[in-house]
């Protein structure tokens, strides 16, 4: 595929800042292949060391499976995983976590269904950039992620049943040749609210006038992507929303916060605006490089929804902090569940993320709405934006 100009100067920008040396002489996340490359390529692999035909890892309840553990200079290119495990949600109870550097806590962490996108627990498939779910079950993503002297991924199984075959190849590459200073580090992390509690018990169209009067100047209540302390830039979003209530999720404005102002430096118009739709989706997916819906959902209670974007032609930069958010619904008014996976990247040390909720409160549950501003969580559960 040819990349349009907007496209391929978007990626020099971002690899400038990313990628290190000889790593990426051409300062291009996606090497030239007209030139000779000066690196190393290296792939783990879930392959069987016999040279048979069991190319595959099993995990067992409670157990951390490291995959990948090397040192730098280097940067991970790629990851593929393919799983087989019988028990249901098995997307949301899977963890993938990535640590740099020797740092104690990750840099990544999330589910391993919502860091490809897959944020209702399901399997579909859809294509972007940067990730993608292809053929059947085929997980990928090719973030670049640098580090200067160590790289570790690891898979933890929180499930109650063992993950019977977990397939899987990283590749990187490593040099010689130290990242350049100021280099910024790949972070994901992972959110959700379950419910989002607004105001409103009610469905109200986007007209009705207890709508159309709300406001929301500061962004109180809203859903919070991620929050970032110290110096690099926002360039994505996962998310899904599985609706509590009839109509349409939307007209949620995306709102960043940069540098500690009390006030949005951007503000969208709404939900499917941000993510690059129009009227309420049409009722039809789409997926694209930079954007897409690749599940729309009926607008009643229990449908789902997903959708993505990334920032690759502008990355949203801050030097000292970061608070991204969106609204769930006009001025915070509805009260469904949403569940996200924020990219940026980062000089280190990061700030403390949230702990997951527990295993069993991240498999999506319908949360009656009961009443105005009262949502009657399922069996007392109640997990709020982490």
């Amino acid at each position: 595929m040819r990349l349009s100009p907007l496209v391929a100067f978007s990626f020099l920008s971002l690899s400038s800042v990313l990628c290190a040396g000889a790593l990426a002489q051409n300062t291009h996340w996606m090497p030239d292949v007209t030139e000779k490359q000066t690196y190393t390529l290296h792939r783990v692999t879930s392959k069987e060391s016999t040279g048979g035909n069991t190319d595959y890892r099993t995990v067992n309840p409670g157990e951390t499976a490291t995959l990948l553990d090397a040192d730098g200079p280097g940067m991970i290119s790629h990851m593929w995983f393919t799983i087989s495990d019988p028990e249901s949600f098995h997307l949301k109870r899977i963890v993938l976590r990535i640590y740099w550097d020797g740092e104690s806590t990750p840099s990544v962490e999330t589910p391993i269904g919502d860091f490809f996108g897959l944020g209702t627990g399901d399997y579909y498939s859809w294509q972007s950039e940067m990730l993608s779910v292809g053929s059947i079950k085929a997980l990928n993503s090719f973030f670049p992620m640098p580090y200067q002297k160590h790289a570790r991924i690891t898979i933890t199984d929180e499930g109650k049943q063992a993950i019977s075959s977990l397939y899987y190849n990283i590749e990187y590459r490593t040099d010689s040749h130290p990242l350049p200073p100021h280099t910024l580090y790949f972070h994901a992390q992972y959110r959700q609210a379950q419910p989002n509690h607004g105001w409103s018990g009610e469905w109200y169209g986007n007209g009705d006038p207890l709508v159309v009067y709300k406001r929301n100047p500061d962004g109180a209540d809203n859903y919070v992507w991620f929050e970032a302390q110290g110096e690099g830039q926002f360039v994505g979003v996962t998310m899904s929303v599985l609706q509590n209530q009839d109509g349409w999720w939307g007209e949620g404005n995306d709102m960043f916060y940069v540098d500690g102002a009390p006030l949005s430096a951007i503000a969208g118009t709404g939900s499917e605006d941000y993510f690059l739709g129009a009227w309420d989706f049409g009722g039809t997916p789409y997926s694209y490089q930079l954007y897409g819906a690749p599940v729309v959902g009926k607008e009643e209670a229990g449908s789902r929804s997903s959708v993505y974007r990334f920032h690759l032609d502008s990355p949203i930069p801050f030097s000292k902090s970061m608070k991204a958010t969106i609204e769930h619904g006009h001025a915070n008014h509805r009260s469904d569940n949403y569940y996200s996976v924020a990219y940026w990247y980062q000089t280190e040390p990061h700030m403390p993320f949230p702990p997951l909720p527990p295993v069993d409160q991240r498999v999506p549950a319908l949360q009656p709405v009961s009443g105005p501003g009262n949502v009657g969580p399922v069996g007392g559960v109640s997990t709020t934006n982490r």
